[in-house]
């Protein structure tokens, strides 16, 4: 199975927070302006679906996926 990385757009992110409510175990927002970060950029298989749905859900389409 392909290797899943995220790579987060901060200057795109608007800190809507779709992304922490539809992956709270993957992402999470900056305290200080809101934007969202990984917690961890290369996510386990068994949330995968999770971040696809994170990714799918952002309304500023700032969370982009790599896969090798």
């Amino acid at each position: 199975m392909a290797d899943l990385r995220i790579v987060i757009d901060t200057e795109r992110c608007v800190g809507s927070g779709q992304c922490v409510m539809a992956a709270p175990d993957v992402f999470d927002q900056n305290d200080r302006d809101g934007t969202a970060f990984a917690l961890t950029p290369t996510p386990a298989q068994d949330v995968v679906a999770a971040v696809r749905e994170a990714a799918r859900l952002c309304p500023s389409r700032a969370i982009f996926l790599e896969e090798d």
